[in-house]
């Protein structure tokens, strides 16, 4: 059985789909964009801080499912640019405390509601 898992501390799905799906102890959550819940407004003032409403919306998610970083076996990261890759990649690794999860980071032509950045996850507990 599969459990649906939604929450007001992160952005409204914007299409047909939820924010995390848990199934058999692993937590798929939809890919994130900087979109602040409390005004469903986009933070895109630098790509610093797009990445860390991405991660602080990833955040949110993983906590109702019960779930933290450390828990993340894998990561999406897709970016507009390339050139943006440092700038993320030191926001998120800044999220993670023990281990870094598989990852891959791609560079796509266009991301939902014209963001730089969208981050998607996979967590597992036993």
């Amino acid at each position: 059985m599969n459990t649906v898992i939604n929450t007001t501390d992160a952005p409204a799905p914007i299409g047909p789909y939820s924010q995390a799906v848990i199934a058999n102890g692993f937590l798929f959550l939809s890919g994130q964009v900087a979109i602040n819940p409390e005004t469903a407004e986009l933070t895109q003032s630098s790509i610093k801080e797009e990445t860390h409403q991405v991660m602080r919306n990833i955040k949110a998610v993983l906590l109702e499912a019960s779930y933290e970083f450390d828990d993340v076996v894998k990561t999406t990261i897709f970016l507009s640019d390339m050139s943006l890759f440092a700038e993320v990649n030191e926001v998120y690794g800044s999220y993670f405390d023990k281990t870094f999860p598989a990852r891959e980071t791609v560079a796509v032509k266009g991301l939902p509601k014209g963001v730089n950045v969208e981050i998607s996850m996979t967590a597992y507990k036993a």
